[in-house]
């Protein structure tokens, strides 16, 4: 087995546990999934890959500048469902917002000199 499939197995199969795990307790599966864990899987791979500290120390500081954008639409859907937006749209509309402050970040980056 190649080297990729056993990381994309072993990913895939975090997301799995998750969504397992949520089927019993949406709240320890939310726990489960803000732990940086995939971070750190990819930070694992780049290092067997490359024995780059540099890199992976960029790696690490630009995913902490792009979290950021992300975290609204963990409270931007819920909102939406709860007021009575269908699920589908709810999400759409968070992963808009987190498109849009995506590349607002894109745009901020330089000016403030944020390593990305």
């Amino acid at each position: 087995m190649s080297l990729f499939a056993l990381k994309a197995i072993l990913s895939g199969l975090l997301i799995a546990a998750i969504s397992e795990i949520a089927r019993r307790s949406p709240g320890v599966a939310a726990l489960v999934a803000s732990l940086p864990l995939v971070s750190i899987i990819a930070m694992i791979w780049l290092w067997r890959d490359t024995r780059d500290a540099a890199r992976i120390a960029a790696h690490a500081e630009a995913t902490f500048w792009y979290v950021l954008p992300s975290l609204p639409m963990f409270l931007v859907v819920p909102w939406l469902i709860r007021s009575g937006t269908g699920f589908w749209l709810s999400l759409g509309l968070g992963c808009g917002l987190t498109i849009v402050l995506y590349f607002l970040l894109l745009w901020l980056a330089p000016r403030f000199n944020l390593p990305l």
